[in-house]
């Protein structure tokens, strides 16, 4: 996969490329991310990427100009062009998935200041938001939708890795652990150390359940439930 970044910012890039999963996913040629300062590209002697609103107004506006000339060296049949914006669609597992198995090229535009030129949206085609709030730009949710997606890329880290991420099935994770056995009085569940394949999955199944019935319930209104887990809900629902 190809990702292209357009940023006022890109040195704040900088940590966020060069760390972790990120960085070997990068070096194992997984996925190419390149971020472009767009002011390279305002047509006018100062450089100047932002202007007072038209019809009035607090803050400044992103011109369309500059960011518009950039995006056109870099877009191709094959490019998916997202604008990130509070306005947008949020973001969720199942659309970093679609992006990760269905894309070869992510543009990515970042909005900073009060907004951009309306004209901008004539050019994009998806506006992804990970919230109901605003910042300050779009640098910092547009690595979000990065992380998210180059993590499912095939090579980024073992399937097995995410398979079982909140989220991936509709469910939250269930309790993980690790040594020591015993902490501050508190040990692992017995199950965990039983060795017992099946009992394990029962009891993570049942587990990803309670965490959702009790955390995110909302998840669980529109949910095709096996026999199995319809089940095991019930029971939820009749011991809570």
């Amino acid at each position: 996969m190809k990702i292209d970044i357009l940023s006022l910012f890109p040195e704040m890039f900088e940590g966020f490329l060069n760390t972790s999963i990120i960085k070997r996913a990068i070096d194992a040629k997984v996925v190419e991310v390149n971020v472009h300062d767009f002011r390279e590209f305002a047509d006018n002697k100062h450089k100047k990427v932002d202007d007072y609103p038209y019809g009035g107004g607090q803050g400044m506006v992103l011109m369309c100009q500059p960011i518009l000339d950039c995006l056109k060296t870099l877009v191709t049949k094959e490019s998916l062009v997202i604008l990130m914006s509070p306005q947008g669609q949020t973001l969720n597992q199942a659309y970093s998935q679609k992006l990760a198995h269905e894309q070869k090229h992510l543009i990515i535009i970042c909005g900073h200041y009060e907004g951009f030129d309306e004209r901008i949206r004539d050019y994009v085609d998806v506006e992804l938001s990970i919230g109901d709030y605003v910042l300050t730009g779009g640098e910092l949710a547009s690595m979000v939708v990065c992380d998210s997606v180059i993590r499912l890329l095939e090579g980024a880290i073992r399937e097995t890795s995410h398979e079982d991420d909140s989220f991936s099935d509709g469910l939250l994770e269930y309790p993980q652990y690790t040594r020591p056995y015993e902490y501050d009085g508190s040990v692992v569940p017995e199950v965990l150390m039983s060795g017992h394949h099946e009992n394990i999955r029962k009891w993570r199944l049942h587990q990803s359940l309670l965490k959702t019935y009790r955390k995110r319930p909302d998840l669980l209104q529109n949910r095709k439930f096996s026999e199995e887990e319809l089940k095991i809900l019930q029971e939820i629902q009749k011991n809570d």
